[in-house]
C-alpha cells in the first residue's frame, strides 16, 4: 500500500474513533447545562466563591459571594442548610472543587461545580453582571 495512503487511512480511523467521544462529551454538557438551570429553577443557591474585588468584577445574578480563601469560610458555610441545594463557581474550577471538598466535609451533599464564571453562566442561563 501506498505509505501516505495508509497516513490518510490511519488519520481517518482516528477521527471515526474520536467522533463518538466528542459526541458523548457534547451530549453530557448539554445535560449538564439542562440540570444547573432546572437546579436554579427550583431555588438552587448560586455561590461564588473567589474574593470580593472578584466578584465586584462580574458575578451570576443573585449569587452569594463566600470566598474559600476567607478565614471565616466553614463558619459562613455553615450558616447555610446543608440540605440545599447548592451551585459552586470561581474563576477556573480549582476553587470551587476546594469549596465543594470542604462543604461535603460539614455535612454538604447536594453540591455542584459548575466550574468557572463563563461556564456558571452558560450552564444555568444566569447573566453576569457587574
Amino acid at each position: 500500500m501506498n505509505p501516505g495512503l495508509r497516513s490518510s487511512l490511519v488519520v481517518v480511523a482516528a477521527l471515526a474513533a474520536l467522533s463518538p467521544v466528542a459526541l458523548v462529551g457534547c451530549s453530557s454538557s448539554s445535560t449538564q447545562s439542562a440540570e444547573a438551570a432546572a437546579q436554579v429553577a427550583s431555588g438552587a443557591v448560586l455561590i461564588d466563591v473567589r474574593t470580593p474585588e472578584e466578584f465586584a468584577g462580574g458575578h451570576l445574578d443573585g449569587a452569594l459571594n463566600i470566598d474559600v480563601q476567607s478565614a471565616d469560610f466553614d463558619a459562613r458555610i455553615t450558616e447555610l442548610d446543608p440540605a440545599g441545594t447548592y451551585l459552586i463557581y470561581c474563576r477556573s474550577g480549582n476553587r470551587s472543587a476546594a469549596a465543594i471538598e470542604t462543604m461535603e466535609g460539614l455535612g454538604f451533599t447536594n453540591l455542584s461545580d459548575l466550574g468557572s464564571l463563563s461556564e456558571a453562566a452558560d450552564a444555568t442561563g444566569v447573566a453576569i453582571v457587574r
